[in-house]
């Protein structure tokens, strides 16, 4: 088993450029913007962060509000009308590289679109890294340039490689995923749970989150995953992993060409789907205008019930 599943600093830096498809008719600046209410979103209670001087703070980009500096993690509750309702949970884990959250077209839109389907959603707003305390210097600090480091070939003579990626700790992140679940599980009855159908879906970093879950925490058993444009490089696949719904696009920088993720889980004998589309670059969400990749959120659902993770419902039918 990958007991050690980090996140190399070079996704968060991929993000920063390529958070939203350079194409879409959307403003890229960033924009200061009020701490939107919360008001279902409970405490997780699971700490801090550590030499996090700054609060949490929220910007505006290409339309859809994210924060920032998160030090203190919730879960979100969206719950389906009971007349749809059928058992189903889905803890939904945005994306921003580990340094913010697209709480928007990652979290809220795609929950809500998961209870009108009948599922329970959750989302999961998890403990992030440090980034500058002022809007300014964050700005500056993700359109810094980023230089090749010179190194010295065989011949004395400088080259220009890239820097290698420092590897990410997750430990807050996974902590805050394994108190979401276990608060599902405590509050299953009250929700209308049932514990053996949860399962997890992620974007971007929140599908590296999702992996990393998926691989390494030892409380939660996931019954479905669903690693949406994340890293699709192989890993090594625990036995009792669950079966997994992968889709990214080809023009995605995160995909390059590679099929690793996919040739474990199938390799392993457990249950994949698998979907590249013919566009929509990255961090599309539920999807862009014009773009082959819109329809993946009809096919996940099709998915789930097809599997019989919307079984209750279907036996009414």
């Amino acid at each position: 088993m990958l007991n050690n599943f980090k996140i190399p600093l070079k996704l968060a830096i991929f993000l920063v450029f390529f958070g939203k498809c350079p194409m879409i008719a959307q403003d890229g600046t960033i924009y200061p913007l009020e701490a939107p209410k919360e008001p279902k979103a409970i405490p997780l209670k699971t700490g801090g962060v550590e030499n996090q001087p700054a609060k949490e703070s929220w910007f505006k980009q290409w339309g859809d509000p994210m924060a920032r500096n998160i030090t203190q993690a919730t879960l979100t509750p969206f719950l389906p009308d009971t007349d749809k309702a059928n058992g189903a949970a889905v803890i939904v884990a945005p994306g921003g590289g580990f340094r913010w959250l697209s709480l928007g077209n990652e979290g809220w839109e795609v929950a809500e679109a998961l209870a009108k389907e009948g599922y329970a959603a959750f989302v999961l707003k998890y403990r992030l890294h440090p980034t500058p305390e002022s809007l300014d210097d964050f700005t500056a600090w993700m359109n810094r340039p980023r230089t090749p480091e010179p190194t010295e070939n065989s011949n004395g003579n400088k080259e220009e490689t890239p820097v290698p990626p420092r590897q990410m700790d997750l430990s807050n992140q996974l902590e805050d995923a394994e108190a979401a679940y276990a608060m599902i599980i405590e509050r299953a009855k009250e929700w209308g749970v049932d514990t053996k159908r949860i399962g997890m879906i992620g974007f971007s970093a929140g599908a590296g989150l999702t992996m990393h879950s998926t691989l390494n925490s030892k409380s939660m058993k996931l019954a479905f995953i669903g690693p949406i444009y994340g890293g699709m490089g192989p890993v090594e696949v625990p036995n009792n992993a669950p079966p997994m719904f992968n889709v990214i696009a080809s023009d995605d920088f995160l995909f390059r060409g590679q099929f690793g993720i996919i040739d474990s889980w199938y390799k392993a004998g457990i249950p994949v789907e698998f979907h590249l589309y013919q566009n929509g670059g990255h961090g599309f969400g539920l999807g862009n205008p014009n773009r082959t990749s819109n329809r993946w959120f009809d096919a996940f659902v099709h998915w789930l019930d097809v599997n019989g993770f919307g079984k209750e419902v279907m036996a009414k039918q």
